[in-house]
């Protein structure tokens, strides 16, 4: 073989990589898209059972087929504070196992081979059988569907498709010189070395599915690889796998290090322990001559065989793992945790879940927000209470910060490719937000209005506290039903909200009119009059909110469009329903 023949050899092998990688991104990518909310909800069933942890992360990665994806989730999660770290050893456990599958897939394209004359109908059962229908059928779902499942699931096939071509092209490349590369591997019999090399080769790769690929695509030329330089080295793959999830955790907090320390952790003492106890007991027993020739098939054994291994070790001891990473990850005295630490950006990947968290997020917002409004009525009320105030001022700004950080990361978001249901969620959310934030700007505006009152030495009359006490009792239902109807999903709670609001129009119009009366005839004061206004329109203000959050939930749920001032037309106009509530609430809250 001349220098040319090796070039274009070389060139030929890194063009199968790299046909390789890119079908895996998108296959990848694809079947994310493609699981949408039910990996959302997957992934939302977690457990400090670390037996349905270590079959959660199995099944998540054995769908996305990739256990980086999965451990960067798992850092992501961690790190927001939806998983625990304990429950993350199961998860990451699993993951390592549900890569194995990948090796099963790809065995079959680094075995092929270009048809030949005299085909029979059993080759139609190897990869170039049926792959070539795979893409057909691929092509066309993509081509004919705009969006949906099916354009996803088509352009799965097509991404699997391209990542056996690429398997196939590698293993082609080095199908010429297999004698050469025998001789070059037999080097990495040598445990360390072996180790070593697998492990570098997956850190350029980034994958350890793509680096036990190309394994075997050197492998599958035949007789060039043997059993004992084949071990370590696949060991060696699955410690440069944690990588990806090392570097992924710069950045997070001290749980979201761990979580990617134990995956470092796991791999390395798992490596250590099955190499040692398989070289002591061969040497005695003999039970597997490690000189023999491997194919494909024999490194996705081996790849499956080593963490099925390693996993049975070591799983009785994940506990001892988690405090592992205590030890190596240190707390900080002093560290603080950022409130908005749960929109981790290493969740943007998968929309479904990040919106997931982001939704959690605005819940907790929600929380602050009303709860901000609720302590600024006890402010209003009296005595009026300084601390109390200060509380409500502290709420208000935790609010903003909630709001800057979410729509931050949900502009983020947004510029993701999602499926349509996860982007409506995210379009509510950005909506809802700003509802939110301005609540907890009322509740400051009310307490306010009771420091003017204090300040000023003035107090409404009798009538007028009556009034307002009876608007106040319409305002506070009205944030339950809100608060509820949005962190439960009860839509017909929601359909309650705008007929109540109407309710809260009107009394602050009455009120407004009854000062109006009560000044001419000298019972009220203009001063007081300036105060009441601002505080009759904080409600009623507050009550808009309300409805519009309301109004959000149910246009999309039942209309998959956001369109608040449509819902709030159509339900204020011909809605025998509306009439009915509106007439409740009119009878239930009356001057």
């Amino acid at each position: 073989m001349n220098t040319i023949d090796i070039i274009l050899m070389i060139l030929q092998l890194f063009c199968g990589l790299a046909i390789f990688l890119f079908g895996m991104d998108v296959m990848g990518d694809a079947l994310k898209k493609a699981a949408g909310s039910r990996l959302k909800d997957l992934l939302g069933k977690l457990t400090s059972n670390p037996i349905k942890g270590f079959l959660l992360g199995l099944i998540v990665t054995a769908v996305i087929q990739s256990s980086s994806a999965t451990t960067v989730m798992v850092v992501g999660f961690v790190n927001s504070g939806a998983m625990t770290l304990l429950q993350s050893v199961g998860v990451i456990l699993g993951a390592n196992l549900g890569t194995a599958v990948t090796a099963w897939l790809t065995a079959p394209a680094a075995m092929g081979g270009a048809v030949k004359e005299g085909a029979t109908f059993m080759d139609l059962l190897k990869t170039d059988g049926w792959m070539p229908i795979l893409a057909v059928i691929g092509i066309v779902l993509v081509m004919f569907f705009n969006k949906g499942k099916k354009k996803d699931i088509g352009t799965v096939l097509l991404g699997f498709a391209v990542l056996m071509t690429g398997m196939e092209l590698m293993s082609g490349s080095v199908s010429g010189i297999r004698d050469d590369i025998g001789g070059i591997l037999k080097v990495f019999e040598n445990p360390i070395l072996g180790l070593f090399a697998g492990l570098i080769l997956t850190v350029i790769v980034q994958s350890s599915s793509a680096s036990v690929g190309i394994l075997q695509s050197i492998v599958g030329a035949g007789g060039a690889m043997t059993f004992g330089a084949a071990l370590p080295i696949v060991l060696g793959q699955n410690i440069g796998t944690c990588v990806t999830a090392m570097i992924s955790s710069v950045g997070a907090n001290k749980n979201g290090k761990r979580a990617a320390v134990i995956h470092l952790s796991f791999n390395v003492i798992a490596a250590v322990i099955v190499l040692a106890l398989f070289y002591a007991s061969n040497a005695i027993f003999s039970y597997i001559d490690t000189a023999f020739y491997i194919d494909a098939w024999w490194v996705a054994i081996i790849h499956t065989v080593y963490k099925i291994i390693a996993i049975a070790i070591i799983f009785p001891f994940y506990k001892q793992l988690e405090k592992l990473s205590h030890v190596l990850v240190k707390d900080k005295k002093g560290s603080e945790e950022s409130i908005a630490s749960a929109l981790d950006e290493r969740l943007l990947p998968t929309p479904a879940v990040a919106a997931g968290i982001a939704t959690d997020v605005a819940y907790t917002m929600a929380g602050v927000s009303f709860d901000a409004f609720y302590k600024s009525l006890a402010v209003y009320n009296g005595p009026f209470d300084p601390k109390l105030a200060e509380e409500v001022r502290e709420l208000e700004s935790k609010a903003d910060v909630y709001e800057d950080a979410l729509g931050s990361y949900l502009v983020k978001l947004s510029a993701v490719d999602m499926d349509i249901k996860t982007s409506e969620q995210i379009t509510k959310l950005l909506h809802i937000i700003g509802d939110l934030e301005r609540i907890s700007d009322h509740a400051v505006n009310v307490v306010e209005s009771a420091e003017e009152i204090k300040d000023k030495k003035i107090s409404f009359s009798s009538e007028a506290k009556r009034e307002l006490a009876v608007l106040e009792s319409a305002v506070r239902e009205v944030l339950e039903m809100t608060h509820k109807a949005l962190t439960t999903g009860d839509i017909a709670l929601a359909t309650e909200v705008e007929p109540l609001e109407e309710v809260v129009d009107d009394l602050r119009d009455q009120i407004k009119l009854n000062h109006i009366l009560r000044l001419q005839k000298s019972e009220c004061t203009i001063e007081l009059g300036f105060v009441l206004s601002d505080v009759l329109n904080n409600f009623e203000r507050v009550a808009d909110h309300c409805s519009n959050i309301a109004a959000c939930v149910i246009e999309i749920a039942n209309e998959d469009a956001l369109d608040m001032h449509k819902y709030t037309a159509k339900t204020k106009h011909g809605s025998e329903e509306f009439k009915e509530r509106y007439a409740a609430y009119t009878a239930k809250y009356t001057l």
